[in-house]
């Protein structure tokens, strides 16, 4: 076998493990009575008490912010790992324009059309099944490229944002977010906290930026790292305070393992070992 070989293969188990993860009830059971079940992304907060749900639709408005001037009713987003399809919903509601959702599941590109039809949307949005590092889309295609905290579960990144870049016409905008560790953090640090995700490690902010500037865009980071330690602080005192209500949803197995690993991350962002925030870089 090849080494490009085993890495295909590679990326194509870690690509299984997260659908696998993803598609559970637990997990939907998790997303919809702790997160809200329509943006599962870290939000940005305006208080310490603030409503997950609200404070990661605030992070869906910010990141839409900084491509309004792309969009209307003629443009095309991407929506890279699109989810529940929060992201696409509110683009097409607030810009009327078109969105091809990507992702990796079927099971939530199901419910994500089914929502889509409720709301009068799927004239607009078109959900589809696929991986990020290979994009059947042509080149120069859409005027933004969207991405909220799903790189961080890809093993060949660099493969991701060439593919990302490649389907993006010139002038278009590649917004993304990312969980990512602070430079000088050890991977050993993270592992414990990262395990329940199935993500072997994370990239740095140094990455992005080399990569996008070698890729021919011009890039740059809104750091929103402060609210990491209130997003995590904020769903680890929920799971603790609901624990008798998320068993009647989920399974006592996948609980406790929440009850044991959110913890983890409220500390590890206490600490400052992640970093995360806006990435909008223009080709």
């Amino acid at each position: 076998m090849t080494e490009n070989e085993q890495a295909a293969g590679d990326a194509s188990g870690h690509e299984e493990s997260t659908r696998h993860y993803y598609e559970t009830r637990d997990v939907d059971a998790f997303y919809d009575a702790v997160w809200g079940g329509e943006d599962i992304h870290v939000g940005v907060y305006r208080h310490a008490q603030e409503a997950i749900a609200d404070a990661s639709h605030r992070t869906v408005r910010r990141a839409g912010d900084r491509i309004a001037d792309l969009l209307g009713p003629g443009s095309t987003v991407l929506d890279l790992g699109s989810g529940y399809g929060g992201s696409s919903r509110a683009l097409a509601e607030r810009f009327g324009c078109r969105v091809v959702a990507l992702d990796l599941s079927e099971g939530h590109n199901r419910r994500h059309r089914a929502v889509n039809a409720r709301r009068g949307l799927d004239h607009l949005i078109e959900v589809e099944t696929g991986s990020l590092g290979d994009l059947r889309y042509d080149s120069d295609r859409f005027d933004a490229v969207w991405s909220l905290e799903v790189l961080c579960h890809v093993t060949d990144r660099e493969r991701a944002l060439r593919e990302a870049v490649r389907v993006l016409r010139p002038g278009g905008t590649l917004i993304f977010s990312d969980i990512m560790a602070e430079e000088s953090t050890p991977r050993e640090a993270l592992r414990p906290a990262l395990s329940r995700l199935g993500v072997r490690d994370l990239a740095t902010l140094p990455f992005y930026l080399s990569h996008l500037s070698s890729l021919g865009l011009r890039a740059a980071f809104d750091d929103l790292s402060e609210h990491l330690a209130t997003h995590y602080a904020r769903l680890a005192h929920e799971v603790a305070h609901r624990t008798d209500e998320l068993r009647g949803v989920m399974s006592p197995a996948y609980l406790d393992e929440l009850l044991a690993n959110l913890p983890l991350w409220a500390d590890i962002t206490q600490r400052g070992l992640l970093r995360w925030g806006l990435f909008h870089a223009t080709k």
